[in-house]
């Protein structure tokens, strides 16, 4: 495991928490995608060196072997859980843990872990909520988070809330915001928001591509109205002008934006 710089992955005591990637490698095209730039950047001589590779029949698949973001898996990472004070572990955001491509049996493996772990916190955040039934219900010591970052998106996260998945802990990250959700048509924001645990929202990063402050305090408008906690990310700065709220599920703060 490592720290992580995610700020919202936090320690049951507050203190940062940490990721752990026994799987990464994602088959989405996200241009903004952090984890592909490590990838193909600092961390490709390492993963070139695992060819723990799903099993393929297709006729390409000896090339994905030369592409370090294609999906990998890192069974020695399995046994790297402390035993001792609880932590909060972000899982695979190296990689896309509930799509199509990832194998049922490394999945397996990792909720193994996780069960047998239940004084640590799992954070898990995807932008394919439309998988996460088959998992369900799911461990009590896993937060469930689904990713919106425009209006198609906004359409998983219905069938997210609406749809058979049960958590103890669900939640919405807007990051990076890159549309005003509030011109979907009918009540996208205002009927998902409130069933939410939490939600988180963020920006765009290399390039920097802040949303515009309206779409922010719409959502933070209607999850105010909903009691639910608000999450504004480091990377808003720029537009809030350092003053940002940074709720948790735990504890509250008074409603609205910073003056």
């Amino acid at each position: 495991m490592n720290r992580t710089e995610v700020e919202w992955v936090k320690n049951p005591d507050g203190s940062q928490g940490y990721s752990w990637n026994p799987i990464t490698g994602c088959l989405d095209s996200c241009t903004y995608c952090y984890a592909r730039k490590l990838a193909n950047g600092r961390l490709r001589a390492k993963y070139l060196a695992n060819d723990n590779l799903p099993p393929q029949n297709e006729p390409h698949h000896k090339g994905h072997y030369a592409n370090p973001f294609y999906p990998r898996f890192w069974p020695e990472r399995l046994k790297e859980l402390p035993k001792g004070t609880p932590k909060g572990i972000f899982v695979c955001n190296m990689c896309e843990f509930f799509g199509d491509w990832v194998p049922a049996n490394w999945q397996k493996e990792i909720f193994k872990v996780i069960r047998a772990n239940p004084q640590h916190r799992f954070y898990f955040l995807t932008k394919r909520p439309h998988n996460l039934a088959k998992f369900s219900p799911f461990p009590d010591n896993c937060w469930l988070g689904a990713t919106v970052c425009d209006k198609r998106m906004a359409w998983n996260a219905w069938w997210y809330y609406f749809g058979p998945v049960r958590a103890k802990l669900k939640f919405i990250s807007f990051e990076p915001l890159l549309e005003d959700l509030m011109e979907l048509p009918g009540t996208f924001p205002g009927s998902i928001i409130p069933k939410a645990d939490w939600i988180i929202i963020g920006s765009q990063t290399k390039p920097y591509n802040p949303p515009k402050i309206e779409w922010v305090q719409a959502l933070v408008e209607i999850a105010d109205k909903a009691g639910v906690p608000v999450f504004l990310k480091d990377n808003l700065k720029p537009l809030l002008d350092n003053n940002l709220r940074q709720e948790f599920p735990e504890r509250k703060h008074p409603p609205g934006l910073p003056p």
